[in-house]
């Protein structure tokens, strides 16, 4: 079996290990959402430090859909020629980078949008500050062309390809979990309606991919809260999400992120990943607290997860990889 060290090809992208930098919000971004030199400063060094792919962090794909404060932006044209000075730097240091598209729905506050937050229906999200509008038909058509457009701007930043964010309460899981999606409608009540809206995105988003770029999803196996999905409807939904179009699982829990308060073991999310591998073909990235060599090559081994997501190490450990192949006795050609 593969290793932590040993490359991997999804569709036409060829990564030198399996070792991911995942998807952490910063803060650098400009007023309109611009990346500068602090996002290279930053992501550069991680790829310097031998990572074989970097996800960068949430994007918003409409200014309605804005978490905050200093984050990033792909809703206008202005902002690729930022975003394509990021990635060549990025590939110039040798890692692939995608970049995780979001629009935060329910969970938006007036503070960083100016308007009232929208979501599947109207009812408060466990993080939200006010009610959501609830979402028309028409709304939901309007904001798939959004992230199909924001996923064309990334194609021209050079982008190897993008991640949708469909885990941590935000608004593709919002449609997917039963807590916060009451619909009667065709988007609501039975899984296939809860995922109908995430399916069109996909829709939207693979038609302005290349035909061999795969598509990415971090994916909230289990809203871990009573009245919402369940683990054994994720798998499900994980199934059905591989059959829309993704090509890669990043496999993550708990509705609004509280998947992982108190949780401190190593790989915490790993079950949850492992029960979605097996129930797909596609790869799924492993994530949770994940700090020693041995273990995130270990789960690779062992076939529970085809890669490893090593986030607040990284941030306070660029060089990590290449100190981690010493450790596992390998010697790097990059």
């Amino acid at each position: 079996m593969p290793g932590l060290f040993d490359p991997i090809q999804i569709k036409g992208l060829t990564l030198k290990n399996r070792l991911v930098m995942p998807p952490m919000a910063n803060g650098f971004g400009a007023e309109d959402g611009a990346a500068g030199d602090k996002h290279i400063a930053h992501y550069t060094a991680r790829a310097k430090g031998g990572v074989g792919l970097i996800i960068i962090e949430h994007t918003f794909v409409s200014k309605e859909g804005k978490a905050s404060k200093g984050q990033l932006g792909l809703d206008d044209d202005k902002l690729i020629p930022g975003l394509k000075k990021l990635v060549d730097a990025i590939h110039a240091d040798g890692a692939k980078v995608i970049i995780q598209l979001n629009h935060v729905g329910a969970a938006a506050s007036r503070l960083s949008t100016g308007m009232q937050p929208v979501g599947p229906s109207e009812i408060m999200h466990p993080k939200g500050s006010e009610l959501p509008h609830a979402l028309t038909a028409p709304e939901m058509k309007i904001l798939a062309v959004k992230f199909g457009e924001a996923a064309r701007r990334a194609a021209a930043a050079g982008f190897d390809s993008v991640e949708l964010h469909g885990a941590h309460g935000f608004l593709l899981c919002q449609f997917l979990s039963p807590y916060t999606n009451r619909r009667t409608d065709e988007y609501g009540g039975s899984l296939e309606n809860r995922l109908r809206f995430p399916t069109e995105v996909i829709r939207e988003v693979k038609s302005k991919l290349g035909k061999n770029v795969p598509l990415f999803y971090r994916f909230g196996a289990d809203d871990m809260r009573e009245g919402g999905l369940t683990r054994e409807e994720g798998k499900k939904a994980a199934h059905k999400l591989e059959q829309a179009g993704v090509d890669v699982l990043d496999v993550s829990g708990g509705l609004g992120g509280d998947g992982q308060r108190n949780q401190t073991e190593q790989g915490y999310y790993v079950p949850l990943a492992e029960g979605v591998k097996s129930v797909v073909k596609i790869p799924v990235i492993g994530v949770g607290h994940i700090t020693e060599p041995e273990y995130a090559d270990r789960i690779i081994r062992e076939g529970k997860v085809d890669m490893a997501a090593v986030g607040r190490l990284l941030l306070a450990n660029p060089d990590f990889p290449r100190q981690a192949a010493e450790k596992l006795g390998i010697k790097l050609e990059y």
